[in-house]
């Protein structure tokens, strides 16, 4: 098997993929019952199988004890803090076969952070595991869930996992419930309609608190559609997924396309860079989805010569550096589908052969880049290396004219809501520019400028830059506050294991990058072992802009600098970071030296 590259075929627009059953449940009812589909697999974990008859009769376990919790008033959302694990599959087989809107709580938030998740989306029943009690337990006198519905599966639960202590037992509540004879979901009950809300997806908060962004019946299993479609799914297929289940990428590209095809996927807790391709061939796994930097993690484990050996066929995520893409479908021999893509959904672009490097597809009528007035930004102008000319004036929020595309709102922010569909439009929240043959770039969140002595710029270039270092695995640029005026450019990086910092190469190294303009050149450098990221493995900005370049705050990580005019980067001792503190009070700004 040979490395094909990243794929460059069209991608079908959302409406070119139709409804693939009337409902949910009429869908995961056909896949139960109809002889040809039922016994196949559906669900995977480590040796356990669960065929899609077998995985109807846990909906239909679930669905009962659902019912039978429903609230009184108010909505019927379900919150589930698992890792990825088949229950999470039954609760949103149940909550299709009930109309109940399952809520991924993400359990990488902590305290007041997720209780505020909890609380935003009117949570009345929450499902979680005794790994995770910890993250409950500081909150749970002010958790808006009663007691009785707090539920505990140690079903799966692994060697070294804590005693449940907190909230009811699961195997308990469904035990009581299949006594009772509850009514029989999907029997003479009639289905959810299609409309019905069957997630709140948040989404990664990189930048500000989480939005839960609205996801009904009819979004999921199109979008699955459209996936397979694009995966050339068949039912034969296996997809693994390893990136967790509260977040879109794996709902949407991961799970629903299984439930549409009849195909099956393989879960794994937690992604896992090392084990990556041993699950892979030990599942037989045939399609991949990922976001963030998992590409990147993966290929820093150590080569073998048999890598390429594996049944994987394709992969489809985002946020892959066109290096990275390129090397993981090469090492691997897989076909890498890297596209534009948000929780949200609501722009499409198309993918082409002979794409230039670093574009995400050709624009068509609807997609433009414009400032906060709606005004299109002018073309972007590119030098023969590459670099970006006119950034300052090209680069702006990527949005969809013809209207919010499979976006349907978010959930209890009516605020958000509308300020990502003012004029009718959807707005993405994405920077990006287009070059003069209409293909789109991607410049970074529309948090992600930066101002050098007068210069707006924006983050991602300088980012895919870095990423193109040799020893570089993850690299995050962003703005620090100058002790004059403005910004200076900060980068983090994530090394290969084993490699050294040599400060006077690395600074060659960047001189020599002719898509680097001197104000685009790092000032600090900072070396990490990881950085604060999402559970989807997206660097949290924030996080490292709050850290800056202060010992107090970066954890003991070293930190180099360099002085303008300097030909090499040298370490940022105690005394430079007292003087830089002292120039700050100096010059009246010591506001941003604490922020």
């Amino acid at each position: 098997m040979s490395g094909r590259g990243a794929a460059r075929r069209e991608v079908p627009p959302p409406g070119a993929a139709p409804l693939p059953a009337g409902n949910a449940a009429a869908l995961l009812l056909r896949n139960g019952t109809d002889h040809e589909i039922a016994l196949r697999p559906a669900v995977r974990f480590f040796d356990q199988v669960w065929t899609h008859g077998a995985y109807l009769e846990e909906c239909r376990r679930w669905a009962r004890l659902l019912q039978s919790l429903r609230p009184e008033s108010g909505p019927f959302h379900v919150g589930v803090l698992l890792d990825n694990t088949p229950e999470y599959l039954f609760v949103l087989g149940a909550a299709a076969l009930v109309g109940a809107t399952v809520v991924g709580l993400n359990s990488t938030r902590r305290d007041e952070h997720l209780l505020r998740d909890v609380a935003h989306t009117d949570v009345g029943l929450l499902v979680t595991e005794p790994r995770h009690q910890d993250l409950l337990a500081p909150i749970l006198d002010r958790l808006p869930v009663p007691a009785d519905h707090l539920l505990v599966s140690s079903r799966f639960a692994e060697a070294g996992d804590p005693a449940p202590a907190l909230g009811r037992p699961l195997a308990e509540a469904l035990e009581e419930v299949q006594g009772r004879g509850a009514v029989e979901p999907g029997g003479e009950t009639e289905l959810p309609a299609v409309d019905t809300t069957w997630a709140l997806l948040f989404t990664s908060g990189t930048s500000d608190a989480p939005k839960a962004v609205v996801c009904t019946q009819r979004r999921i299993l199109v979008t699955g559609n459209r996936m397979g479609m694009i995966l050339d799914l068949g039912p034969d297929d296996v997809g693994y997924v390893c990136m967790p289940l509260f977040h879109s990428n794996a709902l949407m590209v991961g799970w629903a396309p299984s439930i549409v095809y009849g195909a099956s996927v393989a879960l794994a807790r937690r992604f896992s860079a090392s084990r990556w391709l041993d699950d892979v061939r030990g599942h037989g796994a045939t399609w991949f989805n990922y976001t963030g930097k998992p590409l990147a993690y993966i290929l820093a484990t150590p080569e073998r010569p048999d890598d390429s050996d594996n049944p994987l066929r394709v992969a489809f995520g985002n946020e892959g550096s066109p290096q990275v893409v390129e090397a993981f479908s090469r090492r691997f021999g897989v076909e890498v589908i890297d596209a534009f893509g948000a929780t949200e959904g609501g722009v499409a672009v198309n993918r082409e052969e002979g794409m230039p490097e670093g574009a995400m597809g050709r624009v068509g009528e609807s997609v433009k880049v414009v400032d906060e007035q709606g005004g299109e930004q002018p073309r972007a102008r590119l030098d023969g290396s590459g670099r970006l000319m006119n950034a300052e004036e090209c680069v702006g929020e990527i949005v969809n004219t013809a209207g919010w595309g499979p976006f349907e709102g978010y959930y209890n922010n009516a605020e958000a809501t509308e300020r990502a569909t003012r004029k009718g439009w959807y707005w993405s929240g994405d920077l990006g520019y287009v070059d003069g043959e209409g293909f789109l770039y991607f410049a970074g969140r529309t948090a992600d400028w930066i101002r050098v002595d007068g210069e707006n710029f924006p983050a991602g270039p300088v980012e895919a830059a870095m990423g193109r270092h040799p020893d570089v695995v993850v690299a995050a640029a962003y703005g620090v506050p100058d002790a004059q005026a403005g910004d200076q450019v900060m980068v983090c990086l994530v090394r290969r294991q084993g490699a050294a910092f040599d400060p006077v190469a690395f600074a060659r190294w960047i001189d020599g990058q002719p898509d680097l303009g001197p104000k685009w050149r790092p000032r600090y450098v900072r070396l990490t072992a990881s950085m604060p990221a999402t559970a989807t493995n997206k660097v949290v900005k924030r996080v490292l802009v709050h850290q800056k370049y202060r010992s107090d705050r970066t954890g003991g990580d070293p930190v180099y600098v360099r002085e303008r005019h300097d030909d090499a980067f040298r370490l940022f001792t105690a005394a430079d970071e007292q003087g830089l503190e002292a120039e700050f009070t100096r010059s009246g700004r010591a506001r941003f030296w604490d922020l």
